[in-house]
């Protein structure tokens, strides 16, 4: 499909519903909307969940997940790809099967395992399939640390660790890898995300905030990654774009909740409704 000037760029979040409005779908949908991306879903599963905790998972069954992502890329449209909470072994198959027959790309996979909460969001037999069959189609994966561990084997405990990690995921046939250092405390202050591709590796540094309002972390930043590729910007600059966004979106969190609350992902805009013409 042809864009018109007056068209907007498109982005598919293929991910599961997070009742509680911090991670997931609804997470990623937002990040859409605040950097200029009109976003569209095909939800895989359905939780019950707030900021303690998720206490239902419900799978989607997988021709329902095929239809979503066919009823959208047939009419809308899409110019980046993002991928969340896949669940099963079925899942993941039914995402690959889609990306590949309809040649879906760019393509940014957050392999989402654990929710920020402790729950397990990626059954133990799916993690083969995200390792063997997803990670290949990526133009960028996103996995924070215990996730980069989980599907690389290599123990992190440094930067070069992580270097390390994200070269076996390139190894495996992603494009690239963002290994993203928000679990990884050096006791200097700073979080470190490091960018490895088949040219080398690259470190974004910024501030550690201490906050409980982190909840959603890692779908926010893989989807503002995702928007930011769907600008047309190259993937060093989207993710350095992406690590300030993340920064700001965690500073300017308000409380909700009583555990892990979400990020203000609208912290560039305000709407006061007194303020209205």
């Amino acid at each position: 499909m042809e864009m018109n000037s007056a068209t907007p760029p498109r982005a598919l979040t293929i991910a599961g519903s997070d009742s509680g409005g911090g991670a997931g779908i609804q997470a990623d949908l937002k990040t859409f909307a605040a950097l200029g991306v009109f976003g569209t879903s095909a939800i895989t599963a359905i939780t019950a969940q707030n900021t303690l905790g998720v206490t239902t998972v419900a799978e989607v069954p997988v021709e329902v997940i095929s239809d979503q992502i066919d009823a959208v890329v047939s009419d809308i449209g899409i110019d980046v790809v993002k991928t969340g909470m896949l669940s099963s072994t079925q899942i993941v198959e039914c995402v690959v099967e889609a990306v590949e027959r309809l040649e879906l790309a760019p393509l940014v996979v957050d392999p989402v395992m654990i929710a920020a909460t402790g729950a397990q969001l990626l059954q133990d037999d799916a993690v083969e399939s995200v390792r063997n069959q997803l990670v290949p189609q990526a133009s960028v994966v996103t996995p924070n640390v215990p996730e980069a561990e989980t599907l690389t084997g290599v123990e992190i405990e440094s930067v070069e660790d992580m270097e390390l990690a994200g070269g076996e995921l390139v190894m495996m046939g992603a494009n690239a890898a963002v290994v993203k250092g928000g679990h990884f405390d050096d006791g200097t202050g700073r979080v470190n995300d490091v960018l490895v591709t088949k040219e080398g590796a690259h470190t974004f540094t910024t501030l550690r905030i201490d906050t409980t309002s982190n909840h959603g972390t890692g779908c926010t930043f893989a989807s503002a990654v995702a928007a930011h590729l769907a600008h047309g910007l190259e993937l060093e600059p989207a993710v350095e774009m992406s690590q300030r966004y993340v920064w700001n979106a965690m500073a300017n969190a308000e409380s909700i909740g009583g555990g892990q609350g979400p990020l203000n992902h609208m912290w560039a805009h305000s709407y006061d409704p007194n303020e209205q013409d």
